[in-house]
C-alpha cells in the first residue's frame, strides 16, 4: 500500500485558509505553478476539486470547507510535536519567531520592555509585532498569530484570554497649549477646541461624546487619524485636542523625559467614562507550549511592570 505524502497536508491547510493559489504560494514560499501542481495531485487524493472558479476568484467547495478546521488542527499539532522540546525554565536555547498582533500604541509603550527581556532571557527568540487592522480571530485559529493584544471583541468562545491591565484615556494636548495652563479642564474648557481622534474604520463618537451629551454638549472633530501616534504626532503641531490611552502617554512621556522637555501634556477627562481591560488571547492549541507559556509570561510580567494603576 503507497502512502500518501503528508507533506500535502501542509499544503492543504494553505489552500484551505487562503483560498487562493496565489496567496497559498506566497505563504508557503513556492512559486504560482509549483502551488498548482500540489493543488492538483490534492485534487487526485482527495476526488475533490477543493477550490472552484466564482466570478474572478476562487471559492472552497463544501467539502473542502468541512476539512478546514481539521486541517488547521491536525498540522499545528504536528507542527507542536515536532519542534525541539523545551522547558519554561530553559529558554536560553529557545529559537523561534513569536508573531504578536497589537496596535501602534501597545507597541510604542511596551514594545521595548518586551525585546529587551525576550532578548535577556532567550537571545534567539525574535518577536514579530503585526498590525491589528480589525478585530479578528482568524490570526490565531489560523495560526498566523501566537497573540493578540487589546480589548476583547467577540473573538469567539474558543479563545484565551487574560487580562494585562486596566487603562483609561485621557486628554493630550502640546506644550504651552491653554490648555495645559489649566490646573482642572472643565466640560467648557474641553469642547472649546477641536479635536483629532483614532479610529481604525473612521468612527468618531465614543464613550466621551455620550458623556458630552448628556451635558448637552457636543466636542468638534477636526480629523481622524489611524493611530495613537498618529493622535500625538498631530498634537505636538496643532492646537488640537487628542485623546489616547494613559498607559501609552505613560510610556511617551517616559521616553521625552530623557530626551528633553516634554512636548505633550496630558490631562484626566472632564466627564466621566469607563475603564477599559487590556488583555492577550491565544488559540487553546497553545495553553501547553511550553515556550509559549514563558512569551505569556514575560508580556504579562511587562504589561504589569509599567501599566498605570487605574
Amino acid at each position: 500500500m503507497t502512502e500518501p505524502d503528508l507533506n500535502l497536508l501542509i499544503a492543504l491547510d494553505a489552500l484551505l485558509a487562503e483560498g487562493s493559489v496565489a496567496k497559498a504560494s506566497r505563504r508557503l514560499g513556492l512559486s504560482d505553478s509549483a502551488m498548482s501542481r500540489t493543488l492538483a495531485r490534492l485534487r487526485a487524493v482527495t476526488n475533490d476539486p477543493l477550490l472552484v472558479r466564482a466570478g474572478r476568484g476562487m471559492v472552497l467547495t463544501p467539502y473542502a470547507e468541512a476539512l478546514r478546521g481539521r486541517t488547521r488542527d491536525i498540522v499545528h499539532e504536528a507542527l507542536a510535536m515536532l519542534r525541539p522540546a523545551v522547558s519554561e525554565s530553559d529558554v536560553t536555547s529557545l529559537h523561534r519567531t513569536f508573531t504578536i498582533r497589537a496596535n501602534d500604541g501597545f507597541v510604542e509603550a511596551f514594545g521595548a520592555v518586551l525585546i529587551a527581556e525576550a532578548a535577556r532571557e532567550a537571545p534567539r527568540v525574535s518577536l514579530r509585532f503585526a498590525p491589528k487592522a480589525e478585530k479578528t480571530s482568524t490570526y490565531l485559529r489560523e495560526g498566523l498569530a501566537d497573540l493578540e493584544i487589546g480589548v476583547v471583541a467577540d473573538m469567539g468562545p474558543e479563545v484565551r484570554v487574560q487580562a494585562l491591565f486596566r487603562d483609561r484615556f485621557v486628554g493630550v494636548v502640546r506644550r504651552g497649549h491653554p490648555l495645559a495652563a489649566k490646573k482642572s479642564v472643565t466640560p467648557q474648557h474641553y469642547v472649546a477646541f477641536g479635536h483629532v481622534v483614532a479610529s481604525r474604520t473612521g468612527r468618531t463618537a465614543g464613550p466621551v461624546d455620550d458623556a458630552l451629551a448628556a451635558l448637552d454638549m457636543k466636542r468638534h472633530i477636526a480629523a481622524v487619524v489611524p493611530s495613537f501616534p498618529a493622535v500625538l504626532a498631530v498634537v505636538r503641531t496643532s492646537d488640537l485636542v487628542g485623546l489616547v490611552p494613559a498607559s501609552f502617554v505613560d510610556a511617551i512621556s517616559r521616553l521625552e523625559d530623557h530626551a528633553g522637555p516634554r512636548a505633550i501634556h496630558a490631562f484626566g477627562l472632564p466627564v466621566e467614562t469607563p475603564g477599559i481591560t487590556v488583555s492577550q488571547m491565544w488559540h487553546p492549541r497553545l495553553d501547553r507550549d511550553a515556550a509559549h507559556q514563558w512569551l505569556r509570561k514575560l508580556v504579562l510580567g511587562a504589561c504589569r511592570g509599567d501599566a498605570p494603576l487605574v
